[in-house]
Formats: structure tokens, C-alpha cells, sequence
């Protein structure tokens, strides 16, 4: 038992100092010293040139940035690699690429401000203007209708004609009263 105590306890000692040493970067690699070495890394991929305000004034790191068209206004039919986007294949994009690009929302040329109201403001004349002649035109219906003496069912036709409402007739539109009675 205690050989076996000694070897758990040897083992958990060097797992330990496994996961101990995790951490610590593996300073041997497969691959040639051609394609490892510092050296050739900085050379293959150099440090970003730190470029003054005069340099960089987009403050973008350097990138040239295309001109800031609307893709919208490109030529449709021209041959674009990418017909739905209009761009070719490496084209640099916009920065604001998000505002420029085609799904972004559409603007309306075709129609200047000026003229845009100039429409609102016809159509709600003309609204307002038939509203109002249809006010002075159309005769009005009484609120309440009239009463005749005897419903004028004579002057409308006689016996079998519809009459109009005489006195005593239950109230218009007043069903409950009309049950009642």
C-alpha cells in the first residue's frame, strides 16, 4: 500500500509540474528555420508604419479610400464581376462601405425638395377643396326625420304604397321601444 501511495503521490507530482509548464511557448518546431526564423517573419510581414496626421488624414491606417460613390449610381449595365453589388473582383470598398453599398437605403433623385412639396401641398388643396364642395352639393339629411299627418299615404301612391312615418308611429331607430308597446 504504501508503494502504491508513492507512486500516486510521484504521479500527481509531475502532473503538476505537466500543467505547470503548459504556459511556456514550444521553442522547437517542425517547420524549416527558412520559414520560422525571426527574421524572415519580419521581413515577410513588417510592423505598420506609424504615419503622422498629415500622412493618414482619415486616420484609417493608410488605406486609399475610393471615391465616395453611392453604388446605386454606378452603370447597371456595365460588366461588373458582382452585378448585384456593381463592384469587380478586388476593387478596393468604401470605408462606409455600410452607407454606400447597395442595400443600403435607396435615395430618391428624380424629384428636387422644392417640387416634392410643391406636390404634398396640391394634394391636400385638392382634397380639402372636394371636401368642401362636396359640403355645399350634397344636401344634408335631416337628423331627425318629419312627421305627416296621416304618413302622406295618399300623396304617395295610396293604399298598398309606403307610407311615410305619421303621429303615433314608434320613434326611428329605437327597437326597444318599439317592442314594448
Amino acid at each position: 500500500m504504501l508503494a502504491q501511495r508513492i507512486v500516486r503521490a510521484s504521479a500527481l507530482r509531475s502532473a503538476s509540474l505537466a500543467s505547470r509548464r503548459l504556459p511556456i511557448i514550444q521553442q522547437r518546431t517542425f517547420l524549416p528555420q527558412s520559414l520560422n526564423d525571426r527574421a524572415v517573419i519580419d521581413e515577410k510581414y513588417p510592423d505598420r508604419p506609424e504615419l503622422t496626421d498629415a500622412e493618414d488624414p482619415g486616420m484609417n491606417g493608410g488605406y486609399i479610400n475610393p471615391p465616395r460613390v453611392k453604388r446605386q449610381f454606378r452603370d447597371p449595365h456595365a460588366d461588373w464581376w458582382d452585378k448585384q453589388e456593381r463592384r469587380n473582383y478586388g476593387e478596393p470598398v468604401h470605408e462606409d462601405h455600410d452607407i454606400l453599398g447597395m442595400f443600403s437605403p435607396y435615395e430618391y433623385t428624380w424629384i428636387s425638395p422644392g417640387k416634392g412639396l410643391a406636390q404634398v401641398g396640391a394634394f391636400i388643396v385638392a382634397f380639402v377643396g372636394v371636401c368642401w364642395v362636396v359640403g355645399q352639393v350634397y344636401p344634408d339629411k335631416p337628423s331627425f326625420p318629419r312627421e305627416f299627418e296621416g304618413g302622406l299615404e295618399r300623396e304617395l301612391g295610396g293604399a298598398g304604397a309606403v307610407r311615410a312615418r305619421a303621429i303615433g308611429d314608434p320613434e326611428p331607430y329605437q327597437v326597444e321601444e318599439a317592442e314594448e308597446e
